[in-house]
């Protein structure tokens, strides 16, 4: 029951990304096929990234779902996916804990934790305890004739929040980019920021025109609207900014 680390994987990402939502955008303001648009688009790179530049810009998001990105991830904890599963406009497979038996489960330390001597002694500790109590009960069913789903689903009950997941997340654009300004703020919990974190660096890396200015919500309003206990210092409180003091 070793410990384990984040890795994010881009499994796949919509094909002509900026062509499809060029033509997305295009159609709302065009009689124009959109399939001609497309077509046009895709002949057009230098045309289709001043237009991205500039729509992006707006608060006409509607085009960005057209364009979905899909990522493997594992290394985080069920803590996490808890949060991640919030985000609605997604698709989600998560590893089972019902079928997949935790019988060696990798766990997750958190920073604070990990740091510590003692407290990372403790922490291993309980987590070594709890894989020793999973153990034996599925050992018990298993005395009773029960195993398979029926002994994982009840045995699983004592697994901590710590255990390792691993699942498959698939977002649209305007998902990803609600999700960063969310996620990759500093008052985000700091598992899911890394994670945030790091599909934000693949998705610029794949489609830098939609994602290029993508982050905290702070980039995109100009001011933190935090307030002043939780702001981190990056960009003015929002009252400094709409008090018109600066």
């Amino acid at each position: 029951m070793p410990l384990t680390r984040l890795n994010v994987r881009l499994l796949e990402v919509t094909q002509n990304a900026t062509s499809l939502i060029y033509a997305a955008f295009k159609q709302c303001y065009s009689t124009e096929s959109a399939a001609n648009i497309f077509e046009t688009g895709k002949k057009m790179p230098a045309e289709v990234s001043r237009f991205l530049n500039r729509m992006t810009t707006l608060s006409h998001d509607s085009p960005l779902e057209h364009v979905k990105f899909t990522f493997a991830i594992e290394g985080v904890s069920r803590a996490l996916t808890h949060q991640l599963v919030r985000y609605r406009v997604a698709s989600y497979s998560q590893q089972s804990q019902r079928y997949v038996k935790g019988t060696s489960f990798n766990y997750i330390i958190p920073p604070l934790i990990e740091k510590d001597e003692v407290l990372r002694a403790e922490f291993i500790k309980t987590m070594e305890a709890i894989q020793i109590s999973y153990n034996r009960l599925l050992s018990r069913f298993s005395e009773k004739g029960i195993t398979g789903e029926t002994a994982n689903q009840d045995a699983r009950f004592v697994l901590p929040q710590a255990t390792e997941s691993k699942i498959v997340v698939t977002m649209n654009c305007r998902e990803l980019r609600h999700f960063f300004e969310e996620r990759c703020c500093t008052r985000a919990q700091w598992e899911i920021r890394e994670l945030a974190n790091q599909m934000l660096e693949i998705c610029k890396r794949e489609l830098p025109i939609i994602f290029a200015n993508a982050g905290p919500k702070c980039i995109r309003l100009g001011y933190c609207p935090e307030g002043k206990r939780f702001s981190c210092g990056r960009f003015p409180l929002k009252e400094t900014v709409i008090g018109g003091k600066i």
